[in-house]
């Protein structure tokens, strides 16, 4: 074949964004420059929770996961220099996606662009949030009405834009299974088009319908993941014919984007994670009729810390290396026909099938969000019993574990690490911005914004005048927290013991005798502090904590250490454990733990699970903590005979 006839390869992207924005803006000059075809914005946990930089709960979170974005002035220093009339540009932004494609627009005016000519996304997928990743601000209703104002408003002006990115990837990582992930993004994709239906004519509604697209996962299990992205593309040609009478094949068309699979990645021998990157990455590439459009990789050593550019660029190559040195654009599908593929792909539907009928009954996505966190929990449960009985084989986790010293993972640079100067100068320089702002203006715009919101009118125009008048993330939130309410979404975790008892005997009957000593049941307190809304691990703990018979309090994400601490008090615990997977362990154990010492709690244990490097875990038990746990502890029961030993009948002070 001659070299025209290849198919053009998919977006090439890292999803980066880390400490400011200026620091964001030069790492993305520098991965444009290595080949990299369009951007993929990560934001910091206060951007995505609709908080300004100082705000209590943002404490410890600033540039951690992402970039800041507090005001215009951060998004223009974001993409200094960088032409957004010709770029493609992902943002995976939620809760305050409205906000932040206003500040974009903004942005791109300033540049003088044609906003009619602006091509990215915004992932504007609320669902998800409040099943698995839990940076939502509103509850549902007016979070789904604001995603299809978003939807309403790129139709007139930013024709190329992708107003919504369904995402299934959060739903992978929190235990879906296949017919889960499939079912579940599909019930989120038609709840956001029926509720579109009534803002944009009949004529216009197709094309809106082809401009849904989708953010999957791909797990290691590579036969099944290639049949799940070809039954994804046949259902959602089938939804879109059936339910919304689509007739033009390309807007049935599934679009989507991928990162492959982070829950995967393991601390231990983390060389490993490169081979499992790239078997994910063909499981969305080797198909045609299924390709991936745009593909982001994590790096081999984000169960560690933050990824260096180094790392990110060697995850890069694997894609270029795979787009232009091989022959796979040159060829049709490899698949068709095939009919192993085509019986596991109709399996798969046969399932998703079922699913979505269940969810139908019960109304839609938006009344079901109970019954599928609670199902994603107990998915997850079952996952994690696998991997700990070996049914699940993990290489160099629960099998060949013995390994040489990785020289990859030497030396003190080996992860990167945000300046803790970096929140300071933030907050600085968002103090600045409000000062020279005008603040009449600001308030003037808020003002219509709140207007907006109550009455039902599109929430961009309001927004897009906030972005230019200066308002803040954290204003813009607080706005809607006023007017919709706050929201806290559910746990799954259910009160009562779950059925699942095989292999818990040993240390049900340790909880036992700790009981009998005790005169009542040992009480662990489950925290989330900060702004991390990655609940997996915190969510299995307490439902194993509760099959083992013990009194469990788990009352979900966001909490201040000052609400922990005042729950351990009133409820008596005997122990407190804290999740958090964001970096920022060490100020939100600093400020618990001298809570602790005011209140006379010290002799409560603390335990602390998360990404922690070694250096900081050496920190966190120098303050008093007890147990410091990391992905490499996945054996649920030994961490439950952990706790049993730290209560005792004499508890072990966290001193």
């Amino acid at each position: 074949m001659t070299e025209t006839t290849k198919d053009r390869p998919w977006l090439i992207r890292t999803y980066a964004g880390h400490s400011t924005a200026q620091a964001s803006n030069a790492l993305y000059r520098k991965n444009l420059a290595k080949g990299q075809t369009g951007l993929s914005v990560a934001f910091d946990l206060p951007t995505q929770t609709g908080y300004d930089s100082d705000h209590e709960l943002a404490r410890g979170e600033v540039g951690k996961v992402g970039v800041p974005v507090a005001h215009l002035g951060d998004m223009r220093t974001l993409f200094d220099g960088i032409p957004l009339e010709q770029m493609n540009t992902s943002m995976t932004i939620n809760a305050p996606a409205p906000w932040l494609l206003a500040l974009y627009i903004a942005v791109a005016e300033e540049q003088g662009a044609d906003i009619s000519k602006l091509q990215g996304t915004v992932q504007n997928d609320l669902i998800k949030e409040y099943l698995s990743r839990g940076t939502y601000i509103c509850p549902p209703k007016p979070s789904l009405r604001m995603i299809t104002d978003v939807a309403a408003y790129t139709r007139e002006h930013l024709p190329k834009w992708n107003p919504m990115n369904v995402c299934s990837y959060h739903l992978q990582e929190a235990g879906a299974t296949p017919e889960q992930e499939l079912s579940y993004a599909l019930a989120t994709a038609t709840a956001v088009l029926d509720d579109l239906r009534g803002k944009v004519s009949e004529e216009d509604f197709p094309g809106m319908v082809g401009r849904i697209s989708f953010f999957v996962n791909a797990g290691i299990r590579f036969v099944t993941e290639m049949c799940k992205m070809r039954a994804f593309a046949e259902l959602w040609d089938e939804i879109c014919r059936a339910r919304y009478g689509v007739e033009d094949p390309k807007f049935r068309r599934f679009r989507y984007g991928v990162q492959v699979n982070s829950l995967g990645l393991t601390e231990q021998q983390p060389e490993n994670n490169v081979y499992r990157i790239l078997i994910e990455m063909l499981a969305v590439t080797l198909s045609k009729n299924a390709r991936a459009r745009a593909v982001q990789l994590p790096a081999w050593n984000e169960a560690l810390g933050l990824p260096r550019p180094w790392d990110q660029q060697w995850s890069m190559r694997m894609q270029q290396i795979l787009a232009y040195e091989t022959d796979l654009l040159e060829y049709g599908d490899l698949f068709d026909g095939n009919p192993v593929v085509t019986a596991k792909v109709e399996e798969l539907k046969d399932g998703a099938r079922a699913e979505l009928a269940q969810i139908d009954a019960m109304g839609g996505a938006v009344a079901a969000i109970d019954h599928m966190k609670s199902r994603l929990v107990e998915s997850h449960g079952e996952r994690i019993a696998r991997v700990e009985t070996g049914e699940t084989v993990i290489v160099g986790v629960n099998r060949w574990t013995e390994g040489e010293p990785s020289p990859l993972t030497s030396g003190e640079d080996s992860i990167m690490t945000v300046d803790p100067e970096v929140e300071a100068d933030q907050i600085a320089r968002l103090n600045a911005w409000r000062d020279a702002r005008d603040e009449a203006a600001v308030n003037d715009a808020l003002k219509a914004l709140r207007e907006a919101a109550a009455t039902g009118a599109n929430i961009m125009p309001p927004s897009i005048a906030a972005a230019k008048a200066g308002a803040t993330t954290g204003e813009w939130g607080d706005v809607l927290r006023a007017v919709f309410g706050q929201y806290r979404g559910p746990t799954g975790v259910s009160s009562s013991p779950s059925n699942r008892t095989e292999g818990l005997d040993e240390i049900r009957a340790a909880v036992d005798a700790l009981t009998g000593q005790l005169g009542r049941r040992p009480k662990l307190l489950v925290g989330k502090p900060g702004l991390d809304g990655h609940s997996n691990g915190a969510e299995q703990i307490a439902a194993r904590a509760r099959d083992c018979g013990m009194d469990i309090t788990y009352e979900g994400i966001r909490l201040t250490p000052a609400e922990i601490v005042a729950a351990a008090k009133d409820g008596g615990v005997d122990v407190v454990g804290l999740s958090i997977l964001s970096g920022s362990h060490i100020p939100l154990v600093e400020s618990l733990m001298r809570l602790m010492k005011e209140h006379d709690l010290l002799h409560i244990p603390v335990m602390v699970g998360g990404i922690i490097p070694e250096e900081d875990a050496r920190r966190l038990t120098a303050m008093g903590v007890a147990k410091v746990y990391t992905p490499k502890d996945f054996e649920l029961n030994r961490i439950m005979f952990d706790i049993v030993g730290l209560i005792g009948p004499e508890p072990v002070a966290a001193e």
